[in-house]
C-alpha cells in the first residue's frame, strides 16, 4: 500500500488519502463539477475543521447545520458545499448502516469485483461511472484487486491512473480533448 495518493499538491492531504479509507471516498464523492485535485483535498479540509480525524459515526450524527458551515468554509470544501454536507453525511450513515462503520469493509469484505461495484453503486453520490472509477482506483493504486476487479473498473482514463500530481493535469487535457469530441 502507497504512503500517499499523488492527487492534489498537499503532502498531508496525499498521505490522508492513502490511509484512510472514508477520506479517500469522500474525496471520490466530491469529484464532481469540481475539480479534481480540490475535490480530493476536500477530505483533509473537513478533517481539519472538524479538529479530529474523519470518522464514520461522528459525521453521520453531526449536526447537519453546522455539517453544511463546515462545508461552506471559507473556503468552500466543494462548489456545491449544502448539497455535499448532506451527500457526505448520508454517505457516512450507510457506511455506518451496512458496513459496521468501517469504509474499508466496503471493499475488503466484497467476494469479488462484481459484487464491489455493486456495493459502490448503491453508495449516495455514486453512479455506475464513479463506481467504476473507483474500482479502478482500489486496484491500480491500493492493491485492492478481488477477482475480476479489472472486469468493473473503469475501461477509460481517470483519477486510478494518476501516479504523480502532475498527471492530474494531462488527465484534465484528456478528459476535456474526449469532451470536446463528443460535442462534434
Amino acid at each position: 500500500m502507497p504512503d500517499r495518493l499523488n492527487f492534489t499538491d498537499s503532502d498531508d492531504a496525499n498521505r490522508l488519502l492513502a490511509s484512510d479509507g472514508l477520506a479517500l471516498l469522500i474525496g471520490m464523492l466530491l469529484d464532481q463539477q469540481f475539480p479534481m485535485e480540490r475535490a480530493f483535498y476536500g477530505p483533509f479540509l473537513l478533517k481539519e475543521r472538524l479538529g479530529e480525524d474523519l470518522d464514520e459515526s461522528r459525521i453521520a450524527d453531526w449536526d447537519p447545520e453546522a455539517m453544511e458551515t463546515v462545508f461552506k468554509g471559507p473556503p468552500a470544501i466543494h462548489r456545491y458545499p449544502s448539497s455535499m454536507a448532506k451527500r457526505t453525511q448520508e454517505l457516512c450513515r450507510t457506511i455506518v448502516n451496512e458496513y459496521s462503520g468501517s469504509a474499508k469493509n466496503i471493499w475488503v469484505t466484497a467476494d469479488d469485483g462484481a459484487e464491489l461495484l455493486t456495493r459502490l453503486e448503491a453508495l449516495p453520490g455514486f453512479g455506475i461511472g464513479k463506481s467504476r472509477i473507483f474500482v479502478g482506483l482500489l486496484g491500480k493504486r491500493l492493491g485492492v484487486a478481488p477477482v475480476g476487479w479489472e472486469e468493473s473498473a473503469a475501461d477509460w482514463s481517470s483519477i486510478a491512473d494518476v501516479a504523480s500530481f502532475e498527471d492530474v493535469a494531462f488527465l484534465r487535457e484528456q478528459k476535456r480533448v474526449m469532451k470536446a469530441a463528443r460535442k462534434t
